[in-house]
């Protein structure tokens, strides 16, 4: 598929919060379903742009394929991050776009903000057990398990922890 990755626009805040969303509820990965109260969250791509980088994947007729929250070293959005890492989260592919290289292509993005960030040593992310197919992603971009930083945001549900050295 041809596509590529920029900085999302003003006109696409409420598809790609939808596209977010939808990913999380189709797959299953909200205790809650519709009722979660971590959607706001995931359909609140203005203050995630607002506080962070959001960049989205564009098929060739413009098409929006999906997209992923960048967050530098000390930002609000970094979960796990330490002073010298960069870390990514939300990565969200529409269903229909799945398998031709869009979560992938995001993921190099994420990669590639974080070398060109003087002081950036590692990108770090959280990523939930049953995300088998992001799993595919990390390990083939080089990305590693650390067990030692898995973590539980809420009761009953355990995030696995994955870093790439730079």
């Amino acid at each position: 598929m041809d596509l590529s990755i920029r900085p999302i626009s003003p006109t696409e805040h409420t598809a790609l919060g939808e596209i977010t969303a939808h990913a999380y509820l189709d797959d299953g990965l909200l205790d809650f379903g519709a009722d979660d109260p971590y959607l706001e969250t995931l359909r609140d791509v203005p203050r995630r742009v607002a506080e962070a980088d959001v960049l989205v994947a564009v098929g060739a007729d413009g098409t929006l394929l999906g997209g992923v929250t960048y967050a530098p070293p000390g930002n609000p959005w970094a979960d796990i991050a330490g002073p010298d890492e960069a870390e990514f989260r939300m990565l969200a592919v529409a269903r229909k776009a799945r398998g031709h290289g869009a979560g992938e292509a995001l993921v190099r993005a994420c990669i590639d903000r974080a070398r060109a960030t003087e002081g950036v040593a590692r990108l770090v992310l959280s990523t939930q057990p049953t995300m088998l197919g992001a799993h595919r992603i990390y390990h083939r971009l080089g990305f590693v398990r650390t067990p030692e930083r898995d973590w539980d945001p809420i009761e009953g549900l355990s995030l696995l922890a994955y870093s790439l050295s730079l």
